[in-house]
């Protein structure tokens, strides 16, 4: 009878470390799929307000250029641009932080073929037409993260 006990006992033993194993490990496993959800989560927020900063980057050159070709055709190629507000928008030399984001706007020349007109690589230098590459860099989990947005833009008021 009392060897029955013990090994009641040694299987209860047994039993317990089976079930608090089990638990343990269940919620080992919930806390890494809820901390990879979050960290999904973060990182497809920080990736549509970088895609809202890229549209307003392009929305400003816009109005820029609406406001005055020269606003665009007196900008060195190649040099990184900030877009910054103060009481209408302009573009800086200086870099400027959006929260995590750091948003950019180069200009580069565009080419057309003389005889049709076509935008092409090597070919006569069009200045009433730029090409504008937006790009907003962040840091995501100690990884460098960006979004470029790539388009051209003509002066459309001068004849």
């Amino acid at each position: 009878m009392k060897k029955d006990i013990q090994i009641n006992k040694g299987f209860m033993t047994v039993e317990i470390i089976v079930a608090v194993s089990i638990i343990v490990v269940s919620v080992l496993a919930a806390m890494t799929v809820t901390q990879k959800s979050i960290s999904v989560s973060r990182q497809a927020l920080h990736t549509s307000q970088a895609s809202l900063l890229l549209e307003e980057g392009a929305e400003v050159t816009r109005i820029l250029r609406d406001n005055a070709w020269s606003n665009i055709s007196s900008l060195s190629v190649g040099t990184n641009y900030y877009p910054t507000f103060s009481s209408s928008w302009t573009f800086s030399t200086t870099p400027s932080n959006i929260g995590i984001f750091t948003r950019t706007v180069t200009i580069a020349n565009v080419n057309r073929d003389a005889t049709s007109g076509n935008i092409v690589l090597s070919g006569t230098n069009d200045p009433g037409t730029k090409l504008i590459t937006v790009t907003v860099s962040w840091t995501e989990s100690g990884q460098a993260m960006s979004k470029t947005l790539s388009f051209y833009i003509m002066d459309i008021f001068s004849s």
